[in-house]
């Protein structure tokens, strides 16, 4: 009886609420959706599957012809990327990096052999990718190899996996963890404009500018429980000790972001340096 009622309820959603969403978004007549380029929050994910969307993630790099993996069958599992496609073959190297071996394999960069050399090796192609893989053969990504951050007590920490637990926060756009041969991990903050002003809004917080908002103090004490949130979710090595929140947006012109977005970690350590040393002061 409870399987016929959810079926019920699920149709008046979909009729007064999710159909409505899907149009505007455009995807009325979608089906299928599958994502990939970078990591994907779960969140996201179970909102366009609740939609009515099979929304997956998938798995693949250029050097390989595309697809490497996807997730097949009925059965979703957040986090994976999937199975390895037929005709295959997939390792996990001693210090935890991907690699997958398969007919589709290039040939090689174009007039540049040691580059090649470099990642494939025996017609195994080295991902670059930090990844698991289950007794079902499922894969889950974990971070990319170079930016693996090791403490200054050895531990092997993913920062990207840190950020993005940050970031499903409403109040929270980017976040930039900060480790690498340190005592404890940091991280540098960039508030969500419009999210953090309508909730100062509401709490009746006066504001000018970015820079402005993001100096209230209930704004830092507003972040610093978001921090805690994420941080439950950690070991006590990964956990986010300090954090800094910037008084600007990341910007692509200030060599901050790539052309898809994407922060560029080696520009952000060098331009705010000093803001970096100040957490560890």
């Amino acid at each position: 009886m409870s399987g016929s009622w959810d079926y019920v309820l699920y149709a008046l959603g979909y009729l007064c609420l999710y159909r409505p969403i899907l149009d505007k978004l455009g995807f009325l007549r979608l089906r299928t959706l599958q994502v990939g380029g970078a990591s994907v929050s779960p969140t996201l994910i179970k909102f366009f599957r609740a939609l009515g969307v099979d929304c997956r993630e998938i798995y693949g790099m250029t050097e390989m012809g595309g697809l490497m993996a996807i997730q097949q069958g009925q059965q979703y599992i957040p986090g994976s990327v999937g199975k390895k496609l037929p005709g295959m073959q997939v390792r996990v190297g001693e210090d935890g990096e991907l690699f997958f071996k398969g007919n589709s394999l290039f040939k090689g960069y174009y007039k540049n052999e040691e580059a090649t050399r470099e990642v494939v090796n025996d017609r195994w192609l080295s991902t670059g990718d930090i990844g698991q893989i289950d007794e079902n053969g499922n894969i889950s990504i974990i971070d990319r190899k170079k930016d693996i951050l090791i403490t200054s007590g050895g531990k092997n920490v993913s920062p990207s996996e840190i950020e993005d637990h940050l970031k499903y926060s409403h109040y929270i756009k980017e976040a930039i963890v900060i480790g690498e041969g340190r005592k404890y991990i940091t991280a540098i903050i960039q508030i969500d404009m419009e999210n953090v002003g309508f909730w100062a809004q509401n709490n009746r917080i006066a504001f000018t500018t970015f820079k402005n908002l993001s100096r209230q103090p209930a704004v830092i004490e507003l972040i610093q429980q978001e921090v805690e949130k994420s941080n439950k979710k950690f070991s006590r090595v990964e956990q986010v000790k300090k954090f800094a929140l910037l008084d600007k947006e990341l910007d692509q012109d200030d060599g901050e972001l790539t052309a898809t977005q994407k922060v560029r970690r080696k520009q952000i350590n060098e331009i705010y340096k000093d803001l970096i040393d100040s957490l560890y002061a």
